[in-house]
């Protein structure tokens, strides 16, 4: 059987009339086309990824990772044998129950240069704490004979009692930079030993000897009261110089028992002095007075804490306990006990516009130059309300008193208690003046206030309130669907930034996680890259109405310019720009996120519910930032009465030699340079011999952006070229081809 077949023959003269070879022909040049147009865009590609867009994924760094770590913990990671965990014996234990171990009302202190930046700054914020609840005091050391020096050791650790020995150390450590275990470890100085140690523990704790770790059963041991004084207070379960269920465990199961099973979760807390923990302080060392704290009121007596109604106002503040559009209940008792606490009320559903009421404290005597003023505030009245906040300054040469206006309340009803800051800087005799004043707009209720607060403290510079926050809590699922973020807040240099919270954890539920993130602002053409040592410290508010007697949880971060994120080797506090991602607000605003940095164990959810952090179904953060730069040198050089223990820090920098003003550090034993930062400058190196400017940047980043373009494009080109002349070389040789018909057999 015959068939006949198409053969390709070659015969040096193109066909152009056959319609294969055409086909060929275009579907050759079509590729090669489609080649010369992938070059292109891969050109541009190239382009937008190394000169505009940023490359990596912000990550969040987790400083705890995962795990909730207690001052017992961090001493065994590194294999601490310290009595109790973390308590330095200089021989052996002995009493010290006695004046000769009592420090003075103000204690001299250095912060020496090895601290961590973040360590320092809380390091003065507990002593913050200290002078708002106790009689004590610190300033910094001027050649007294005895102090405490404050150095990054190995652990967190102190001894108990003022030793008499000059130089005394207290190390806080890697980890050890944490609010509560910083006013522990003071408390231990202080002259207090742990709380489960009292002679009459017994009563309220079981030991359970068979789950402790071998060698550690001496920490449980028991003081008698020739050692320890209890003072007279009773046993403490919230105590923040107690051990938690946890401490020094073989297994899994607790060490420690409550005899009152509701305290089991309780114990261990790491949140702030406990109201024992102050009344034990104040009797050792005969407080009868805090320094900072100045006023605080919740209405509860009929005597208002010393207010009174000016004679100027036709109107009056009532104190009652409801108001029939709101609110429903006081502050005090919100979601305890219905129509119990009282609260002052301005009403403005009745009388005329421009009606005053007006409501004035009792006399003040500041000390320090600056108050904080907190109050709680419910509006259900009309948009034209005002709350009037005033400060009436006595002085020689008005002592009838000036009214100053220091804020005003204004705005439409939101049906819940809100609250409110006021920063003050009064330096002579004063009172506090509510004015309400009725607007001219319909009103169904008026102003009212509850739980006064007056400190000289600084005040918050931004305040998060999270509404229903109990049905978050129960319906939250872990991870990022449970993540909440505030809205953006600058700092007073201008940053812009937001803190997130993973309301049911962001890797281990039942625990709020929280992360500080820069994000992109207004300012960022104008401050310096990477950010610098700003502290951005965030509390959730233990809503007491007492001051003195919150047990707030707070954390502190410190954006270290010179800290790397391991997975892709950028600055982690660079412009959000360069390092973060695309993300948006609410209302659709485009922004840059950067990298987070914080903690997975930020509270537990058996600790949020302990304390009064949910009220009126609400928490709320406050947030602070801080420029702490000055603290970089912070140590002292004096003679004392006594010559104290050399520094080690001297010892080994003597001879290491920091350039450009950089600051020698020992970080585990060895010298480091601590590296000056400006404004659009710093120094890096070993021993901060290279300068870096912001303009240098600017140039290496374009430099190396126009390289790795050019030699991306190169390449391109190149292989564009090749590959067209390949296959029009194969074009060429269709183009030679004949067909002809052959007879296959």
């Amino acid at each position: 059987m015959n068939t006949r077949a198409k053969v390709l023959v070659y015969d040096g003269a193109p066909d152009i009339k056959c319609p294969e070879l055409k086909s060929s022909q275009f579907l050759l040049k079509r590729y090669i086309m489609d080649l010369e147009l992938i070059s292109v865009l891969l050109s541009v590609i190239v382009l937008q990824i190394v000169c505009c867009l940023p490359v990596q994924t912000p990550f969040e760094t987790d400083e705890d990772n995962e795990i909730e770590q207690d001052i017992f913990d961090i001493n065994e990671a590194l294999g601490l044998n310290l009595f109790e965990g973390d308590i330095k014996l200089e021989n052996e234990r002995n009493s010290i129950i006695g004046d000769e171990y009592r420090w003075p009302h103000t204690i001299p202190y250095v912060l020496e240069d090895s601290l961590e930046m973040n360590a320092k700054g809380l390091i003065l914020k507990a002593f913050e704490q200290y002078r708002l609840k106790t009689c004590i005091d610190f300033k910094p050391w001027e050649g007294e004979r005895n102090y405490i020096s404050v150095f990054k050791g190995s652990g967190c650790w102190s001894s108990v009692g003022n030793r008499q020995q000059g130089r005394q150390e207290i190390s806080i450590g890697q980890s050890c930079d944490r609010l509560a275990t910083i006013e522990h470890e003071f408390l231990h100085a202080l002259g207090f030993w742990h709380e489960q140690s009292r002679s009459d523990r017994d009563d309220y704790v079981t030991i359970m000897r068979d789950r402790i770790q071998a060698g550690r059963e001496h920490n449980f041991n028991k003081y008698d009261d020739k050692t320890s004084d209890f003072l007279n207070v009773p046993y403490d379960y919230t105590s923040v110089m107690h051990y938690s269920k946890t401490a020094f465990m073989n297994g899994t199961e607790p060490t420690i028992l409550t005899n009152i099973p509701a305290f089991i979760d309780v114990i261990g807390q790491r949140m702030d002095f406990s109201e024992y923990d102050i009344q034990k302080l104040s009797r050792l060392y005969n407080c009868t007075s805090s320094l900072s704290f100045m006023e605080t009121c919740s209405f509860e007596l009929e005597n208002v804490c010393g207010m009174v109604q000016s004679t100027e106002d036709n109107d009056d503040w009532q104190r009652i306990t409801q108001v029939s559009s709101g609110p429903q209940d006081d502050h005090t008792y919100a979601g305890i006990c219905q129509e119990t606490g009282y609260f002052l009320h301005f009403n403005t559903s009745t009388g005329n516009p421009g009606d005053r009421a007006v409501l004035e404290s009792r006399f003040l005597y500041p000390k320090r130059g600056f108050q904080c003023l907190q109050f709680y505030y419910f509006n259900s009245g009309s948009e034209g309300d005002q709350l009037n906040i005033l400060v009436k300054e006595y002085t020689e040469e008005n002592p009838n008193g000036t009214l100053r206006l220091v804020g005003t309340i204004q705005g439409s009803p939101v049906g819940y208690w809100e609250l409110h800051h006021v920063s003050l800087n009064v330096m002579s005799k004063f009172r506090i003046v509510f004015e309400g004043v009725k607007g001219s707009t319909a009103s169904n209720g008026g102003f009212s206030i509850d739980d006064i607060n007056l400190s000289e403290t600084a005040c918050p510079h931004h305040v998060w309130h999270i509404r229903n926050f109990t049905h978050l809590l129960n319906s939250s699922p872990l991870g990022l669907e449970g993540k909440l973020y505030s809205p953006p807040f600058y700092s007073p240099e201008g940053y812009a930034f937001e803190v997130s919270i993973y309301v049911n954890g962001s890797t281990t539920p039942f625990n709020l996680a929280m992360y500080v993130s820069l994000i992109s602002g207004a300012n960022d053409d104008f401050l310096q890259w990477p950010c610098a040592w700003q502290q951005v410290t965030v509390v959730l508010l233990d809503q007491h109405p007492d001051i003195r007697q919150r047990m707030s949880n707070v954390r502190s971060v410190t954006t270290d310019p010179t800290y790397v994120q391991e997975s892709s080797g950028e600055y982690l506090w660079d412009r959000p720009n360069k390092v973060g991602t695309n993300a948006s607000f609410p209302n659709g605003t485009q922004f840059m996120r950067g990298p987070g940095y914080g903690t997975s164990a930020f509270l537990t959810h058996e600790r949020l519910k302990i304390r009064d952090f949910i009220k009126d179904d609400g928490v709320f953060i406050l947030i602070t930032t801080e420029d702490i730069s000055h603290l970089i040198s912070t140590e002292q050089n004096f003679t004392t009465t006594q010559t104290p223990h050399q520094m080690t820090t001297t010892d080994v920098c003597a001879a290491y030699g920091c350039q450009n003003d950089g600051i020698c550090i020992v970080v585990d034993g060895k010298p480091v340079c601590r590296c000056p930062v400006g404004v659009d400058w710093w120094y890096t190196g070993d021993k901060c011999e290279t300068k870096g400017t912001k303009e240098n940047t600017v140039i290496i980043a374009v430099a190396s952006s126009l390289s790795i373009f050019a030699v991306m494009l190169i390449i391109t080109v190149v292989t564009a070229c090749c590959i067209k002349k390949k296959y029009r070389k194969k074009i060429n040789a269709i183009n030679n081809l004949k067909f002809q018909n052959a007879s296959a057999f």
